[in-house]
């Protein structure tokens, strides 16, 4: 018994979560705020057991964190590019535009861009407002991908054809999201993400962000993001507290509840089984989607989540890399969800916060295996052409590639940085003009061969800790 007490007190200090983290109070336990440490407990297990790569997980309930989990090579201070999550900031620019007289969502798009437009102008197109950009039913019958291969994203856009009466359709348009950025910068004459510093992140002490851009000089709003999951859970809790934030009315409640409300059905003609098993069939905001539970969300491409929950008083963010977003999502509604009490109290439990905090302080990304058992020491120059070489010994791999040195560990992660942007949207490389070196793990491993006379292949795993991806590269001998 004592030495179960021992362990207790152990990982109470070690997991030691009373403290602030950019501004974001802490609780001393779960209970306090009417949390379950069994339900945390129950959901992070079930996090493991699913096999999806987690990055991290946050819980507020009542504006303060109560789960803060982090799975290594990841770490608490690492941002992350958010995809789609990005739109919702976007929209709460406009929010801040309209609050101020600035603009409003009735507007006219081809009112900004007087000297961008075709020459034809469509009653579509002159139609189209702001808000039609906001609901994803600007009329477009098809994203227009190709655009972001050009040098004229907004001119390009607006000779997109509008095959539909805008405000009508709900067809999902990132390049409507980067619409609503252009538009902030002619109304400011300042980038998204400066206005943005300025009117909202310096008042929610958000720091260190950074934002991919157009060929144009736009920053790309509908993606392209990179934050801390604390930014995200911040403006999670700002929609919460209806537009307030220590007491101050910074974005208008107005906008929240038309921003978080149903605007459109993303498939009016869904059946009523379908809406109950989906959360991309109940409705859409403001780049805000409703989700089930009445909740709502911003939401990003592999896993990046800002959940709403109103009733419960909670906000969850999430950064991950899963291909099954939905059956994410079913996993917090059928775990974290019930650890969500009522109450506003519960009584201690230290026994099962201990072995919450046990799991905390474990959590991480398994390094690749080697099927085979490969070669110890090796040195290849593979030329000009690649600008690659390779040299292995004990358990480290040493790879100089173009202008980068990576440093891989045997089944285990080796942090460094890199400047190639594999995982961008753009070709073009302005997008990243601004940013620093990228964050990298990399590993590498022996792969055995599909048949016996095969010979081990070496595989190199980088892992971009500012990305939701990882790169594979398979080098045979």
């Amino acid at each position: 018994m004592k030495n179960v007490f021992f362990a207790v007190f152990l990982c109470l200090i070690s997991c030691g979560i009373p403290r602030q983290s950019k501004d974001l109070l802490r609780s001393e336990l779960p209970e306090q705020q009417g949390v379950s440490s069994g339900g945390l407990l129950r959901y992070l297990t079930e996090c493991e057991k699913s096999g999806d790569e987690m990055h991290r997980v946050m819980l507020l309930r009542h504006g303060k964190v109560v789960l803060d989990a982090v799975w290594k090579p990841f770490e608490p201070n690492d941002k992350q590019t958010i995809y789609s999550c990005s739109k919702t900031f976007t929209a709460t620019a406009i929010g801040l535009l309209q609050d101020k007289g600035l603009l409003s969502v009735e507007d006219k798009v081809i009112s900004f861009f007087p000297n961008e437009l075709p020459d034809s102008v469509s009653p579509n197109l002159a139609s189209m407002r702001i808000k039609d950009l906001l609901t994803m039913s600007c009329g477009l019958g098809e994203e227009p991908h190709g655009i972001r291969s050009s040098d004229k994203w907004v001119r390009n856009f607006l000779a997109y054809p509008v095959d539909n009466k805008p405000g009508t359709v709900f067809k999902y348009n990132s390049m409507a999201t980067f619409m609503l950025s252009a538009i902030v910068q002619k109304v400011t004459g300042q980038r998204l993400l400066d206005f943005l510093q300025q009117e909202l992140f310096s008042v929610l002490g958000i720091k260190d962000v950074d934002w991919e851009i157009s060929p144009e000089g736009i920053n790309t709003g509908g993606w392209g993001l990179r934050a801390h999951i604390e930014d995200m859970a911040k403006l999670g809790q700002l929609y919460l507290q209806k537009g307030k934030w220590n007491g101050k009315q910074i974005l208008s409640e107005k906008w929240v509840n038309e921003a978080t409300g149903a605007q459109i059905m993303q498939n009016p003609s869904a059946t009523e089984q379908e809406r109950l098993q989906s959360d991309w069939l109940q409705g859409y905001g403001y780049q805000i989607w409703r989700c089930r539970h009445n909740s709502f969300r911003g939401d990003g491409a592999y896993g990046q989540f800002i959940i709403v929950l109103p009733d419960k008083d909670a906000v969850i963010a999430v950064q991950a890399s899963v291909s099954d977003m939905q059956a994410e999502i079913n996993r917090i509604w059928n775990y974290l969800l019930p650890a969500i009490k009522r109450e506003k109290e519960l009584a201690k439990d230290d026994i099962t916060y201990a072995f919450l905090c046990s799991i905390l302080n474990s959590l991480a990304i398994t390094p690749p295996a080697s099927t085979a058992k490969g070669q110890s020491d090796i040195s290849v120059n593979f030329g000009d052409t690649l600008n690659l070489t390779v040299s292995t010994g004990g358990d480290t791999c040493y790879v100089k590639w173009r202008n980068d040195d990576f440093v891989f560990g045997r089944e285990k992660w080796i942090v460094g940085f890199t400047t190639r942007p594999v995982w961008n949207l753009l070709p073009n490389k302005s997008a990243f003009s601004e940013f620093p070196p990228f964050k990298v793990a990399c590993s590498y491993a022996w792969d055995s061969g599909t048949t016996s006379k095969d010979t081990a292949s070496l595989a190199l795993y980088i892992k971009y800790l500012e990305s939701p991806h990882t790169e594979k590269i398979v080098l045979s001998f």
